[in-house]
């Protein structure tokens, strides 16, 4: 379970609805140095079973946007010419990865999202079982809806790379798993494979996002977890950021960001959060440190992770209890609104900007202020208490 405020970020007004094929497909250009070389789809130089990219020149076909509410989102101005007003987040000119987006409900595509609104230009990796189903999805326009951004456009995913993070290089995957149908089809889908398909496709990165966590005993008990399990939810879930991180480093330009999801797991008991996952978080905060030191030094990368609150994502339903920890924020935390994926796709849109330039080796609450609480003030002893209530929570 890995959300929007960020100080001077412009607020969402609605204006009109402007159809992708009214954009121009910006992210063909790729930018090597002082030099600038124009690239078709059909050059890039991956060697992947899919298709380069998919220039997304559809037409929403879906009723006008209603505003519910208003929302401070990362935008970019319409004109790359034209100077951003204030403290707007400004990712024009930057290219970011992001691991671990296989749908459009999950943190992942919320912080691609965010950034592409800011003007990033957005490259994915995604499982490779799920990337069929996914990239088909994107095709028939099935993300349309969820692709649309603040000022009316669809986000454009310029490419999508199959990834098993679990894997760092080719040598590493059994022989089971090179057999197994659900990869078939599919090539350079290893860390390694992937960082140097992005290396030739693309040159250079600025951004490296990890949504990447699984565990296969999650919803077992800390104490009946086998060794298996204990070390497939590090794995998945905090080495494969190290991975990720070893791998892209090289290829990040200095002043580059890396921004992974934590959860509060790592340091406070969440009953039914088990299988090794708690640990896995708190290998992962600690991997933040240390990181942003070594990166920080031999490459001037910036690493931070988000503490995220409870989300009703599709993975976070496989766990089973995902409502009731909705729930327990909504009574608990300072602030009694159900949290927003958008809501952490903006705060990683801020820490990968130049307005977080001297954040580094930071844990980011981004969850309505739960963490900070020490009990839950909706139990029953604290009935006689004199508690404060958001009469209007949502």
């Amino acid at each position: 379970m890995a959300a929007n405020t960020t100080a001077g970020s412009q607020i969402a007004v609605p204006k009109p609805f402007i159809s992708a094929s009214q954009r121009i497909l910006k992210s063909s250009i790729a930018n090597f140095g002082n030099e600038t070389k124009g690239e078709s789809w059909t050059k890039l130089k991956c060697t992947s079973h899919i298709s380069s990219t998919w220039p997304f020149h559809q037409k929403l076909n879906s009723s006008p946007l209603k505003c519910q509410r208003i929302v401070t989102k990362a935008m970019s101005a319409t004109s790359d010419k034209e100077p951003l007003p204030g403290l707007s987040i400004d990712l024009r000119g930057k290219r970011a990865f992001i691991a671990g987006v296989a749908d459009d409900n999950g943190y992942g595509w919320a912080i691609a999202k965010s950034l592409a609104a800011a003007g990033a230009e957005i490259l994915v990796g995604t499982w490779v079982p799920a990337l069929n189903i996914f990239e088909t999805s994107l095709r028939r326009g099935k993300f349309d809806e969820s692709r649309v951004l603040p000022d009316g456009s669809l986000m454009e995913i310029t490419k999508v790379y199959p990834l098993d993070a679990v894997f760092d290089s080719p040598e590493d995957v059994p022989e089971d798993v090179k057999s197994n149908k659900r990869y078939a089809g599919s090539t350079n889908w290893t860390v390694k494979e992937v960082a140097e398909c992005v290396k030739q496709d693309f040159g250079t990165i600025d951004i490296l996002v990890h949504s990447l966590a699984n565990g296969p005993e999650v919803s077992k008990p800390l104490l009946e977890t086998s060794r298996n399990g204990y070390l497939a939810a590090i794995s998945a879930s905090s080495y494969s950021f190290v991975s990720l991180l070893k791998h892209f480093v090289p290829i990040m330009n200095p002043g580059g960001a890396t921004i992974s999801l934590t959860y509060i797991a790592s340091e406070r008991i969440i009953p039914g959060y088990g299988g090794g996952m708690s640990s896995a978080k708190a290998a992962l905060e600690s991997d933040t440190r240390v990181l942003a030191f070594e990166a920080g030094r031999k490459h001037r990368v910036r690493v931070n992770t988000i503490s995220a609150g409870p989300l009703r994502s599709r993975a976070a339903k496989a766990i089973g209890f995902i409502d009731m920890m909705i729930d327990y924020s909504l009574e608990n935390a300072p602030l009694q609104k159900e949290l927003s994926a958008e809501e952490v796709g903006n705060a990683a849109a801020f820490l990968a900007s130049p307005l977080a330039s001297a954040v580094t080796g930071a844990v980011i609450y981004v969850d309505n202020g739960l963490n900070a609480m020490g009990v839950g003030v909706d139990s029953p002893v604290f009935k006689d208490l004199d508690i404060p209530k958001d009469n209007n929570k949502s």
